[in-house]
């Protein structure tokens, strides 16, 4: 895979464009109403030590994001008809220019070497469908903001993807199954996908929770390398209007996990990890 070499040599890392011109890498932000914590999220993007492509995208356009986007030189796509998480994911998906493709959540926060590590990972593996990092929690609470690098969902989730930095292993069926089989262990905004070996077609799974989970199990199934940084490299916002608090609420989140555990599981088996996965929700915004 030969790269066009086209601005910032860094490390031996080269940015730019391949040689159809098109970007190695986006950012494509998924804004959804005025969330306050939108600007944020695409300034972390704009200021990555190693530049990259960043577009936004929404199906609930306002001039709040408009005024956000236009401040950082964003591109801005709308998508008509109703707001949908996978509808809005698929159309950021096709939005992105890049070979590499981040869906980022608007309310979270990037560290400014994720796409650092994230082309060093890329050149040492170009066979890498799919790139993730360690993650640490924002909790919003009526104090203000608390930072948290350890928890027990954290901790779990850690142990799960211990065998991905078997890097010479990481492209077989096996060792990429074992991070998703008791559970989602990858952080979903902070997973970066190659275009070429995910497909068009990719975040068609049935689910609203557990899109990513059900789209990280069918990747694990097919041609391409999980490349995990156990590096906290972006933070992961936890606050009321969250999406995941809201999938809680209504029961969503339940009816997805124990779905997608009885597509791995027996019966038997799916009662005892829901078990654990339910006391979890305790713990919610540390998943």
């Amino acid at each position: 895979m030969k790269i066009q070499k086209r601005g910032l040599l860094m490390s031996g890392i080269i940015t730019g464009a391949d040689k159809e011109g098109r970007p190695l890498h986006t950012f494509a932000v998924c804004a959804y109403k005025d969330s306050p914590y939108l600007e944020a999220c695409i300034r972390s993007l704009t200021e990555q030590q190693v530049k990259t492509d960043v577009i936004c995208c929404t199906s609930t356009p306002s001039p709040y994001i408009e005024k956000i986007t236009k401040k950082y030189a964003v591109p801005l796509y709308v998508r008509e008809g109703e707001s949908n998480i996978r509808e809005d994911w698929l159309f950021a998906w096709h939005k992105a220019g890049g070979r590499l493709v981040t869906i980022a959540h608007q309310d979270d926060v990037y560290r400014s070497d994720y796409t650092k590590e994230l082309y060093q990972a890329f050149a040492k593996y170009p066979d890498m469908s799919v790139f993730v990092s360690d993650y640490m929690t924002l909790k919003m609470t009526e104090r203000g903001m608390k930072t948290e690098c350890f928890n027990k969902v954290w901790l779990g989730k850690k142990i799960l993807r211990m065998p991905l930095r078997l890097k010479l292993l990481s492209g077989l069926r096996p060792v990429k199954r074992s991070s998703v089989i008791f559970g989602n262990s990858l952080c979903c905004p902070a997973c970066t996908y190659q275009k070429e070996l995910a497909g068009e077609e990719m975040f068609r799974s049935r689910y609203d929770f557990a899109l990513d989970w059900d789209n990280l199990y069918v990747l694990a199934g097919q041609k391409g390398r999980f490349i995990c940084v156990e590096k906290p490299l972006i933070a992961y916002r936890v606050h009321e209007g969250a999406t995941t608090k809201a999938c809680i609420e209504d029961n969503r989140r339940t009816k997805d996990e124990m779905a997608m555990f009885e597509k791995m599981w027996p019966g038997w088996l799916v009662k005892i990890l829901m078990h654990f996965y339910v006391k979890a929700y305790d713990e919610y915004g540390n998943s």
